[in-house]
């Protein structure tokens, strides 16, 4: 079942494709992150590079496929790991506008990836730093890299706006 769609009050941005560094890489994920709030979906989104070129790219779908584990994450997973043919994605990038959840947080450890770039921390839920750290687990196997804080001030604006936003239609 489609939802409606919401509008939203942020644009896109089309970053300069000459320097394709972590803000580069954030700025399509906030893109994604747009689509989910279009979507009425929760403004998460997340892309996925190997060897710089992207290979996946997803917002939260939550609500729309009623499948509580279709997060921007998750879904990115699956689609890099089809790409690349292998669920090693042990040379891949995450870039996602908000702290991966447990779950999330989880599959990008067990995914292999090598690096994990957010932009906002979450306190509550968040399991890569913010309530907890599961990549600090002492008998870990793999370790990822960790980057915070890439765009997190237009990243935090999104995620505001669209909860009071949510919290008015109460």
């Amino acid at each position: 079942m489609q939802r409606p769609s919401l509008p939203c009050p942020f644009e896109k941005v089309f970053p300069s494709q000459l320097q394709r560094d972590d803000e580069f890489h954030m700025w399509l994920a906030y893109n994604q992150a747009i689509d989910a709030w279009k979507q009425d979906e929760v403004p998460v989104g997340a892309v996925i590079t190997l060897g710089g070129e992207v290979i996946a790219a997803a917002h939260n779908q939550r609500d729309s496929t009623r499948d509580p584990t279709a997060h921007a994450e998750i879904l990115a997973l699956g689609q890099a790991a089809k790409a690349i043919g292998d669920w090693r994605l042990n040379d891949a990038t995450l870039y996602v506008t908000k702290e991966p959840c447990p779950m999330c947080s989880g599959a990008t450890l067990m995914a292999r990836l090598k690096r994990v770039v957010y932009a906002v921390s979450d306190p509550k839920m968040g399991c890569l730093g913010g309530a907890t750290d599961l990549n600090a687990l002492p008998r870990s196997n793999h370790r990822l890299e960790l980057t915070r804080g890439v765009l997190e001030q237009p990243c935090h604006e999104l995620l505001r706006a669209y909860f009071q936003l949510k919290r008015q239609e109460e």
